[in-house]
C-alpha cells in the first residue's frame, strides 16, 4: 500500500465555470483506517456539468466545496483496506469519493456498490451511475411519456441526453434531438437513434426547425440546458407537456438575465407542468432503475460512449472542457498509477 494520496484541491473560488487554475495537485499522507472505515482506490473518476455549481459560492442544494478541500466528485472503485463488516476488500463501490485515488469511507458516501461485473467499472459512473440514472428517472418518473408521443431533448449527444432519446424511442416515443455541430448531429441519428436531431449552432431559426420537427407538438422536453434553446422549444409545447428541468448548462453565471423571454405564459396557456429533476432524491430508485439499464445495455439497445483522460492531473481542466464541447460521451479520469 502507497504512502501517499494524490488528490486535486479547490484552490481558488471561480466566478463561472471552473477553469483549470482554480485547482492545485497535492498529496496527503495515508492515515490509519480506524473501526467502522474502509479505504478504497478509485479508478475513475467523473467529470459532471453539475461540479460547476459545488464550487460556487452560491450555494444551491448541496454545501459549495471549500478551499482546500479535495474536489467533490464521483468515483468508482475498489476497496483495498477494510475495517467495515459490510465493505470487505475486493467489493466494487461507486460514491461521493471525490477527485483522489485513495478515498476513506464509512458507508455514509457510498452511493451503490457495483455488481454487475459483467460490464466495466466506468460504466457505474455514466450509463449506469448518475447520468444514465438521472435520464432514465427525470424521464419516466417526471417526463411520464407514452407511446406515440413527442420527446425533445436538448445536450442531445450528450452522457445524460443522448440515454434520454434512446430510452424515450424504446418506450415508443418519437424524438428529437437538439446539439451543437454536424459531429454531434450525426451521432444523435446514427450512434443513438434520435428521429430528427437539430444543430442550434447552425439553424438560422431554432423554434421554426422545432415546429417542422415536432408537427403535432412538444409532449415532453428534458431540458439541460435553459436560455435560447429552450426559448425556442417553450413556444411549441403540446396541451398537457411534460418539461423536466435537469440542467442550466447554457447560462454562464447563476444571476438569471433581467429581461427576456418567460415560459408562465406557455405553461399556462398549454396547461404544462415544468418540475425539477435532482438525482440525490430518488435514491430508493436507483438499484430498480441500474438494472433496467443494464438489462438494456446488454442487450444492446441503449449505447453510451465514454471520454477517458488518463491521468489525474487531466482533472482540473476537464470541467470546462465540458462547457467547451470538447467530450463525445461521457468524461471520466482514468487513474492507473499506484
Amino acid at each position: 500500500m502507497p504512502t501517499l494520496n494524490r488528490q486535486i484541491r479547490l484552490r481558488a473560488r471561480p466566478d463561472g465555470i471552473p477553469q483549470a487554475e482554480h485547482f492545485e495537485l497535492a498529496e496527503a499522507p495515508l492515515e490509519p483506517l480506524t473501526a467502522g472505515q474502509f479505504r478504497v482506490r478509485n479508478d475513475y473518476l467523473s467529470v459532471d456539468p453539475a461540479m460547476r455549481g459545488w464550487v460556487s459560492a452560491v450555494g444551491n442544494y448541496s454545501t459549495p466545496v471549500g478551499l482546500g478541500e479535495v474536489m467533490r466528485s464521483f468515483a468508482a472503485g475498489e476497496v483495498v483496506e477494510s475495517r467495515h463488516p459490510d465493505y470487505p476488500v475486493g467489493e466494487r463501490v461507486m460514491g461521493l469519493f471525490g477527485w483522489q485515488r485513495y478515498a476513506v469511507s464509512d458507508g455514509r458516501s457510498v452511493i451503490r456498490k457495483v455488481r454487475e461485473h459483467d460490464l466495466p467499472l466506468s460504466a457505474s459512473l455514466g450509463i449506469l451511475g448518475l447520468n444514465g440514472i438521472t435520464a432514465y428517472l427525470g424521464l419516466t418518473e417526471i417526463g411520464q411519456p407514452k407511446a406515440g408521443e413527442t420527446v425533445v431533448v436538448s445536450t442531445a449527444a450528450g452522457s445524460v441526453g443522448s440515454a434520454v432519446g434512446q430510452i424515450a424511442k424504446l418506450l415508443g416515443c418519437g424524438t428529437v434531438g437538439i446539439t451543437g455541430g454536424p459531429e454531434k448531429v450525426d451521432l444523435c441519428r446514427a450512434e443513438f437513434g434520435y428521429d430528427a436531431a437539430l444543430d442550434y449552432k447552425a439553424e438560422s431559426d431554432l423554434s421554426a426547425a422545432v415546429a417542422a420537427a415536432c408537427p403535432d407538438g412538444v409532449h415532453v422536453y428534458f431540458d439541460n440546458t435553459a436560455g435560447a434553446v429552450s426559448d425556442a422549444v417553450h413556444p411549441h409545447l403540446a396541451i398537457g407537456a411534460r418539461v423536466v428541468i435537469c440542467g442550466t448548462a447554457s447560462i454562464a453565471s447563476w444571476d438569471p438575465p433581467p429581461v427576456g423571454p418567460r415560459v408562465e405564459r406557455h405553461i399556462l396557456v398549454k396547461r404544462a407542468r415544468m418540475q425539477g429533476f435532482l438525482f440525490f432524491d430518488h435514491a430508493a430508485k436507483f438499484d430498480a432503475a441500474v438494472a433496467q439499464l443494464a438489462d438494456w445495455l446488454r442487450a444492446g439497445t441503449l449505447r453510451h460512449r465514454e471520454d477517458i483522460l488518463d491521468g489525474i492531473e487531466q482533472a482540473p481542466g476537464a470541467i470546462a472542457g465540458l462547457y467547451r464541447g470538447e467530450n463525445l460521451g461521457k468524461r471520466l479520469i482514468r487513474l492507473t498509477d499506484a
